[in-house]
């Protein structure tokens, strides 16, 4: 409103509410200023890039997005508990580990021998003399040689695989060509040696020109000549078996007729030493990847592993066959090997495992004479008294062939469930029953009865005598009767 007197001029006196509200105003700026600062708000903005959930092609899987947090998956391992029971059972279906029988030998297969650069073929020898040439891609025999009188005892293929030894009951070595003879050409070996004796194992040096045989001795030749170029005795009989091993080369093993397996370096002169066991001894195999283990197969239906620095007891000993075991070989890996025994069965075991992960056994197979791993890893061959070779799976639920990659992850995945979950009691069974031929199965019943029979007396006759006249004795140790240098 106009001021009512004339003396009082606006600009001079402002009026009383104006003075309220410059008032007011001012106390508000200073408890502004006056508040704590507090954080500014931040907004989350919602920003996806396609390349993470839209495919390339419609070709493409559709990508889903997971959290790993645990607790948003609370029943995780159950899941993957009855995947792996699944995976299990699924493996068991599918284990059909028999592939394919070579048959054509007039008589049983004795010997057998990889080649050292192809995959693909492989020698045998019967107990006609009778040496064969197969193609195991094709499945067939390539070549055919008349190669002893009696039978073939041993053979094997030059580290260069341009050729092959065989040795046999008619006292002689013969080196032969690895190449079929051309048409009209002759079949007729390139060298050979006539011996003194019998010969009944042969191995050749994995670098160098030289093999060595054993018969009534351990002779080491020189394939330039006609006589040995040093022999090993050691007041034996006669060997079963000699051996070289593939990473120490200059070093080998036999097994001889007295109950011992002799080791021998070829730079001495004499014999480094042998261990004398209960039982003979029949093969041995070194490991190609730890050059101081060897396994060696037992006529008292066990294997042994061994460390040649330590002799004195073995390192492991592979239990479950239920009679003599003929013949053992080392996977490349060197993680497992296969034994074949005259039980007519074979089985495969860890190096260090106590008993065997897989036996394999048909109707029509009789005793195993000679077993050889591929050197891919993925094949067993047998070759047994009823003149069929027979090939199989070293594992006997893999699938052959190319795998799609996502079948290749599914099977990891599997593998791995089943690794994670192997001692839960209902996944173990499932994984470790095998059906057995009726006999075998009473057999290694009957056994199991007599270990604990044997087990039992022992514990009565230790309760019931002086404390500490009767020790107690491992089972590793029971087998060996002395070591000497």
């Amino acid at each position: 409103h106009p001021p009512t007197h004339p003396s009082i001029h606006p600009s001079i006196h402002p009026p009383i509410h104006l003075s309220i509200i410059y008032i007011f105003a001012f106390l508000v700026v200073c408890l502004l200023q006056s508040a704590p600062k507090t954080n500014k708000m931040k907004v989350k903005v919602l920003s996806r890039n396609p390349d993470d959930y839209v495919r390339e092609t419609k070709l493409d899987i559709q990508r889903v997005p997971r959290n790993y947090d645990p607790t948003l998956h609370p029943f995780e391992v159950s899941r993957e508990y009855t995947r792996a029971l699944n995976a299990t059972k699924l493996e068991r279906v599918f284990a059909k580990p028999f592939l394919a029988s070579l048959d054509g030998h007039r008589d049983g297969v004795n010997c057998m021998a990889k080649h050292t650069k192809s995959l693909s073929t492989l020698l045998s020898g019967s107990c006609d003399g009778e040496v064969k040439v197969w193609n195991l891609t094709k499945h067939e025999c390539v070549r055919t040689l008349q190669a002893h009188e009696g039978f073939v005892r041993g053979m094997v293929v030059r580290y260069c695989g341009t050729s092959f030894f065989t040795v046999g009951d008619d006292k002689t070595i013969k080196q032969w060509k690895m190449e079929t003879p051309g048409y009209g050409e002759k079949e007729e070996p390139i060298n050979t040696i006539l011996g003194k004796t019998v010969f009944t194992g042969l191995d050749h040096h994995q670098k160098d020109g030289v093999f060595a045989t054993c018969g009534q001795q351990v002779d080491i030749w020189d394939e330039q000549r006609s006589s040995p170029i040093r022999s090993f005795t050691w007041g034996v009989d006669s060997f079963t078996s000699v051996r070289f091993n593939p990473v120490e080369t200059e070093l080998l093993g036999s097994c001889a007729s007295d109950r011992s397996i002799i080791l021998y370096d070829m730079r001495e002169s004499a014999p480094l030493k042998k261990v004398i066991m209960t039982m003979r001894s029949n093969t041995l195999c070194w490991n190609p990847m730890e050059a101081y283990y060897f396994t060696c197969s037992n006529e008292d239906y066990n294997l042994y592993t061994y460390d040649m620095r330590y002799l004195d007891r073995p390192l492991t000993v592979h239990m479950d066959h239920v009679s003599a075991v003929l013949d053992v070989d080392y996977s490349p890996t060197g993680k497992e090997f296969v034994s074949a025994s005259f039980d007519k069965t074979i089985r495969i075991f860890a190096k260090d495992g106590g008993h065997s992960r897989e036996v394999y056994h048909t109707k029509r197979m009789q005793h195993v004479i000679c077993i050889k791993w591929s050197a891919d890893n993925k094949y067993i061959l047998s070759g047994s008294d009823e003149m069929n070779i027979r090939l199989w799976k070293a594992n006997a639920a893999e699938k052959l062939g190319v795998l799609a990659p996502r079948e290749r992850k599914a099977v990891h995945y599997s593998q791995k469930l089943k690794e994670k979950f192997q001692h839960h009691p209902q996944i173990r069974r499932i994984s470790h029953h095998r059906h057995l031929p009726k006999s075998i199965y009473h057999q290694a019943k009957e056994l199991r009865v007599m270990k604990e029979a044997r087990r039992r007396k022992e514990r009565n006759v230790r309760k019931h005598s002086k404390p500490g006249t009767v020790p107690v004795v491992s089972e590793k140790e029971k087998h060996v009767v002395n070591v000497v240098q």
